[in-house]
């Protein structure tokens, strides 16, 4: 498995958490993530980044996901699914990650995590917010 994939999957627990205890210390989600990933100083950065940036721009990808995602209201997603797609808006709008890869690692992630729908739903989201960022 490639190490970022890794540090997506950590990331992705540590989202969902912060989703439903949102009064998780900040210390504790840093040892976490470095014991997850065997304290590799590069990928605990990356991963905090994605963590800090999901939650510093957190409005905008939520309004970003109500606004694109038809017929689903962010309350009616699954938890995974929703922290899914944040992560992937704010990879495709903030990194340097290419954006397809970004798309796959999230439909790999979904399909690992969520429910049967997910992948399919999660790349057709992330493909809109592609296609709405490139007009």
């Amino acid at each position: 498995m490639a190490r970022r994939t890794r540090a997506r999957e950590v990331v992705l627990q540590i989202l969902y958490t912060l989703d439903l205890n949102p009064d998780t210390s900040e210390q504790s989600i840093a040892d976490f993530l470095a014991a997850r990933l065997d304290q590799d100083l590069q990928l605990v950065d990356f991963g905090m980044s994605i963590i800090s940036g999901v939650q510093e721009q957190r409005e905008m990808l939520d309004q970003t996901l109500r606004e694109l995602a038809d017929n689903w209201s962010l309350e009616r997603m699954a938890a995974t699914d929703r922290n899914i797609l944040r992560m992937g808006v704010f990879e495709i709008r903030y990194s340097q990650t290419p954006p397809r890869v970004v798309i796959n690692e999230a439909v790999e992630l979904a399909k690992r995590f969520g429910a049967k729908q997910s992948p399919q739903f999660v790349n057709g989201i992330l493909d809109r917010v592609l296609n709405a960022d490139k007009t």
